[in-house]
């Protein structure tokens, strides 16, 4: 849908702004026995000051002035209505509408104030706000006085509430009143593209142009519905006339740059966009062009050019670091950050930005210094709290990360990507009606959007109500058939036992996208449903042999060759991942616990140290290499890899529970070992191993009762050859504790499934000498 660029009529800010004119004020001076200037002389000189610091745009000065004049004439609704418009202005809506109703209640004919009023309202997500709006706006415009703006308010909310039709005749009313008005061109143009009406659309555009024939942009939007309406030669036609009448005109430029790069015309393109970069507001446009097209080198030079060219540009700044970041020059991203931070250690920006890399370095401590520096600065801002959000679920924390989240949602509602995050961990935490709460809280004009509706899908899925879902589903496909709305209707209809419909919606999803694994792997799960096809391990090999330059597709070949047993095959396929990109870490991975599997340590050990050389905070990384020194006898070394990983990912059970162990085992530091045992058993409580370990760990300092339920616990798992080792810990435990008629039981149940552990000797020793 063909949306307008320039500055749409927003009720919420003040749809036609105005400009105080700058004019001699002439103030009468009346001097009553030396007491000074009258009341009214006082108010007109604040007012004038306030006037004069409006048109410098310095609004808080203005504020100040016209209270004054407030307290001089208290009953004066005009002056409470420059006071709203002055807060308007500043963008500090609350104080604004006040002082607006304070106006309307001076004086119930102040049509401005009203009309203010309404549009704040209407502004809302608020149905029965924008409805009262609607209604307010109706009486303003019965008047024969009724002004463009008021109509094209009313226009815009009626528009907002579904009445295209009125929103017609609103517009066509404005438009009979003042003809050379483009917002109301613009306005009834939109209306008719909802009528489906493009043909009506185009003709208000078009007149728009006659009217005003000097405007460039009135053809600028022309250009930009024939571009909508995919009619690229007449757009491209447009978009040259209005830079005939204005050659600085930025979003013409910018309109026709895009149209000469997305028709193949690289080179033209890049002489527009090198010529736009040195229009105001379009800097980094070349700079820009170059890195989407792959002169990253040249790119960043010119991000640098800029930055040093504009030191207190923090937009230039934040260009240079994102392109810095791109490239992997973390290094040049801290001294930029350094820099700045030395300059004004109170700049937030680069505060939030250090700490944005530093969770990205797992430098959490940095990070936590960093945001709660901005926090304290400005606790209302939702991006620190989301960037806290982020530290705490890098650190594990998943409970201090969705309060995070819902903080910044409270701080700013219409925050969309973080309203769908905060749904997706609600879902993931088993809690999926209150996702749907939350999804459901959403404003009005988002709840209609694809990201909305997929997430809200998955809650519906996760609730189990299919009749609810499969509307979500039609709704979202009639707008856009997206890989994940596909993937949705793939799985919805496996369920009703329709496998050959999901078939063909999940190779829809993998034609928009064909390395998305959730596609494939729930179209493996339709073969599996359908008994007499191709295996899901014949169906991915012909997929992958089709999809040779995507790494996670060639990937998940390996993992399901592996889970075969078809172990070479599974190493090719990780190499072609390899081969496909030589980045892609998560194929070294999978080779790594094939190396593990093939007795090739060495091997594996190698391959980690390449990948922490490249990126030495990688947890995943870490973890195996600890695995690997531990297998190799070097458990020193071990442990201080598992002890990074838990310092960085303090909910890692798996290196929580290592490093617990060799502590107690190794170090001979049971004390230390006990307080990662039992964070380890806390998140992961039906772990065997887990169980078993602290459960040691508790045995070795004496405390057996404590240590015997947790031993229980492991012992009673049938968890392979280890349940036989667990089972001697717990005979042990019964021992020391007194149980001696437990402790021989368990000892025999024992020594029935495996004699020959060292720990069978002592146990009977133990056990044996207990009698």
């Amino acid at each position: 849908m063909w949306r307008p660029t320039c500055r749409p009529i927003d009720p919420g800010i003040n749809m036609m702004r105005v400009y105080w004119k700058t004019a001699a004020v002439v103030l009468a001076l009346t001097v009553l026995g030396g007491c000074g200037l009258s009341a009214v002389a006082r108010r007109d000189k604040y007012q004038a000051r306030g006037k004069a610091y409006l048109e410098k745009q310095d609004y808080s000065r203005a504020i100040i002035e016209f209270k004054n004049a407030a307290t001089a004439m208290p009953k004066d609704a005009d002056i409470y209505y420059q006071l709203g418009m002055a807060y308007t202005d500043a963008r500090d809506f609350r104080p604004a509408l006040a002082a607006f109703r304070r106006a309307v209640a001076l004086n119930p004919n102040h049509v401005q104030a009203r009309l203010r009023i309404a549009q704040m309202m209407a502004s809302t997500s608020d149905q029965k706000l924008v409805q009262e709006a609607e209604n307010q706006l109706r009486t303003l415009a019965e008047s024969s006085s009724a002004s463009s703006e008021v109509l094209n308010t009313l226009g815009f909310t009626e528009l907002k509430l579904g009445d295209t039709e009125g929103a017609v005749r609103s517009f066509e009313r404005s438009l009979a009143q003042a003809p050379g008005e483009l917002s109301s061109y613009v306005m009834l143009a939109r209306a008719k593209l909802l009528e489906k009406d493009a043909k009506s659309a185009e003709e208000a555009l078009k007149k728009a142009c006659d009217q005003l024939p000097k405007s460039p942009d009135a053809h600028r939007l022309l250009g930009e519905f024939y571009v909508d309406q995919t009619r690229m030669s007449e757009a491209g036609d447009q978009f040259r006339r209005a830079l005939e009448l204005d050659a600085k005109n930025g979003p013409a430029l910018m309109n026709l740059a895009r149209m000469q790069l997305a028709s193949g015309d690289k080179q033209t393109a890049e002489q527009s966009f090198k010529r736009l970069a040195t229009f105001d507001g379009y800097k980094s446009t070349y700079a820009t062009f170059l890195f989407q097209e792959g002169q990253r080198d040249l790119a960043v030079r010119e991000f640098e050019r800029l930055a040093r060219e504009n030191p207190n540009d923090r937009a230039a700044r934040t260009n240079l670091i994102i392109a810095y970041r791109a490239q992997g020059r973390l290094s040049d991203v801290d001294r930029v950050l350094a820099e700045a931070l030395k300059k004004n250690p109170k700049d937030t920006q680069a505060l939030l930005q250090r700490g944005e890399t530093s969770i990205e370095a797992a430098k959490y401590a940095q990070a936590e210094i960093d945001l709660n520096e901005v926090l304290r600065q400005t606790p209302s801002s939702p991006e620190v709290h989301f960037l806290l959000a982020k530290l705490h679920q890098a650190k594990g924390d998943t409970l201090t990360y969705r309060q995070e989240l819902s903080q910044a949602l409270q701080l700013n509602r219409n925050l969309q990507p973080i309203r769908v995050e905060l749904a997706q961990n609600l879902i993931n935490s088993k809690q999926p009606k209150a996702a749907l709460d939350v999804l459901d809280e959403a404003p009005e004009a988002q709840k209609a959007s694809t990201l909305i509706l997929v997430q809200r899908n998955w809650a519906l899925w996760a609730l189990d109500d299919m009749p609810e879902m499969r509307k979500g589903i039609d709704r979202g496909l009639a707008q856009q058939r997206s890989a994940d709305l596909l993937i949705q209707d793939g799985l919805w209809k496996l369920r009703a036992n329709d496998p050959s419909g999901a078939r063909a919606a999940l190779e829809q999803a993998l034609k928009i996208d064909p390395s998305d694994l959730r596609a494939l792997q729930v179209l493996n799960q339709t073969y599996q449903a359908q008994k007499n096809g191709p295996t899901p391990l014949q169906r991915v090999k012909e997929y992958a042999a089709s999809q040779p330059k995507s790494a996670p597709v060639q990937d998940f070949l390996g993992v399901m060759l592996m889970a075969q047993g078809e172990r070479a095959q599974a190493r090719s396929a990780f190499a072609a991942a390899k081969e496909a990109d030589p980045n892609f870490v998560k194929a070294d991975l999978s080779t790594v616990q094939l190396d593990v599997v093939d007795g090739k340590l060495a091997d594996a050990r190698k391959r980690l140290e390449t990948i922490l050389s490249n990126d030495n905070a990688n947890p995943t990384a870490q973890l195996w290499l600890g695995i690997i020194k531990e297998r190799m006898g070097d458990r020193g070394a071990a442990i201080e890899l598992y002890r990074k990983v838990a310092e960085a990912q303090p909910r890692s059970a798996q290196a929580l529970n290592n490093l617990a162990y060799l502590l107690s085992e190794v170090a001979n530091k049971p004390d230390e070992a006990l307080k990662y045992a039992q964070e380890a058993v806390n998140l992961v409580p039906e772990r065997p191993a887990y169980c078993d370990t602290l459960g040691w760990i508790l045995y070795r300092k004496g405390v057996y009762n404590a240590a015997i339920p947790y031993l229980q616990r492991a012992s009673s798992s049938n968890a392979g050859k280890d349940s036989v080792l667990w089972k001697y810990h717990l005979a042990m435990a019964y021992s020391k504790a007194g149980d001696v008629v437990r402790g021989k039981a368990t000892l025999a149940a024992a020594m029935k499934l495996n004699p020959n552990l060292p720990e069978a000797k002592t146990a009977e020793q133990m056990i044996g000498a207990s009698r």
